[in-house]
């Protein structure tokens, strides 16, 4: 069983999209924003897949990342390995680490490894190289029943390992849990401090991949391997609530019973985006509320994740495909605020306390709570950006909110709060 080190629930990850994250979108370029992404507070730079992208079935004008045509080669439009291997001493010398994609359920149609083992992919019942589920045309699956495939893979990824400092492996649910433990094991052989974090999937993704006769290892699966796992498992509730389909109180009562169904070391990343989802600032246009969801997110007990763009609030959904450099409007920067969340998820709230959560569905108001024997912290969030008062499991008394030094007064067990979120020790 995994033994994970939960302060990495104090850390923040940065993640990057080589392509669209500078004009130039290369290795080099990207070292000339390493300063900026530091003083972010960022522990770890994760980058999207810097492997050669495939060209046959591609989709868009520069085709996809997760098509990987060579997983251990770099792909040219962001430079050589010798760039690659200079930007990473480079997030070293700042007191960074670095972790790369790895993409292991598929590959490009034009992939090294179908030119040289195609018996190390998946075929369709016509014979044909393909999808288990879904239409993803752009990729074909490979076959982990394949023993020689385990191989070539670990040894990959051992490779990266004398390079990097982990791993966020992309679909990790749809690759054997026990292809995971045994890869961690060997890469721990060459680097024992490596960072896993798995992309688990939406609880609808594993019934449906289960309901097609696919085996797909649920988040109980991957924590026998990783460090971090994706909060897809309450995702679901969230879209909902955002697509006006359910309720804030949903959302918040399942983050909640992660507490009571998941190991006690357990850590999740939380984010209010990804690569995959809308722009934050496209979901919440008032920023009093992408404020209040950022620092929600921050507040929980995780590694939080942000996403390149979201400190200047781009909209633009970043496609996979083409290029779309994001935006850096001064009028829209929040990396001020920001950097005061990092101090405060770095400094004060504590690693190992339970966390739960409640929403008043009326007003909107979010209040959780992080508390240990010896001290409780107090999130109150306002997801309609409004005033309201709040109801607090705190003493009557006068307290400073971490996030802006003022005071706050809790009288009669309530709180009035306005439309900015508030964090205070108890």
């Amino acid at each position: 069983m995994k033994t994970r080190d939960i302060s990495l629930r104090r850390q923040i990850i940065y993640s990057v999209y080589v392509r669209n994250h500078t004009p130039e979108g290369t290795f080099a370029a990207l070292e000339e924003d390493l300063d900026r992404i530091k003083a972010l507070g960022t522990d770890i730079v994760w980058l999207l897949p810097i492997h050669p992208i495939g060209e046959l079935h591609k989709k868009g004008e520069l085709g996809c990342p997760y098509s990987i045509r060579d997983y251990r080669g770099v792909n040219p439009e962001y430079g050589t390995l010798d760039d690659f291997r200079h930007l990473v001493s480079e997030i070293h010398r700042r007191g960074m680490r670095c972790i790369i994609d790895v993409v292991y359920n598929h590959t490009s149609h034009d992939s090294v490894l179908r030119a040289e083992h195609s018996e190390y992919f998946y075929r369709k019942p016509d014979g044909d190289f393909g999808n288990r589920y879904g239409d993803w045309t752009d990729v074909i699956d490979l076959d982990y029943g394949n023993r020689e495939l385990w191989r070539y893979q670990i040894d990959t990824l051992v490779y990266w390992a004398g390079m990097v400092d982990g791993f966020r492996c992309d679909v990790a649910s749809c690759v054997p849990a026990e292809f995971w433990e045994q890869a961690v094991a060997e890469v721990a052989k060459v680097n024992n401090q490596a960072i896993w974090l798995a992309e688990s999937v939406y609880t609808g993704h594993v019934q449906f991949a289960r309901e097609c006769g696919y085996p797909v290892a649920t988040d109980s699966d991957l924590y026998r391997a990783f460090d971090m796992l994706y909060p897809y498992d309450v995702q679901d509730y969230f879209d909902r609530y955002l697509e006006g389909k359910g309720k804030l109180s949903d959302y918040m009562n399942m983050l909640t019973y992660q507490e009571h169904i998941l190991p006690s070391d357990y850590i999740k990343v939380r984010f209010v985006e990804n690569h995959d989802t809308p722009r934050a600032a496209k979901r919440f246009p008032d920023e009093r509320v992408l404020r209040n969801w950022l620092a929600f997110t921050c507040f929980q007990k995780g590694t939080w994740m942000l996403y390149g763009g979201q400190e200047w609030q781009n909209t633009e959904y970043c496609t996979l495909f083409d290029k779309v450099p994001f935006e850096r409007d001064p009028s829209k920067d929040l990396s001020d605020y920001m950097i005061r969340l990092a101090h405060i998820k770095k400094e004060l709230l504590p690693i190992a306390a339970d966390f739960s959560a409640a929403a008043d569905d009326l007003t909107g108001m979010v209040t959780a709570y992080l508390t240990q024997p010896d001290r409780k912290y107090i999130g109150i969030f306002s997801m309609q950006g409004k005033a309201a008062t709040v109801t607090v499991k705190a003493p009557d008394g006068t307290y400073v909110n971490e996030i802006d030094g003022s005071e706050v007064t809790v009288h009669g067990g309530r709180i009035r709060v306005g439309s900015e979120p508030v964090i205070f020790r108890v």
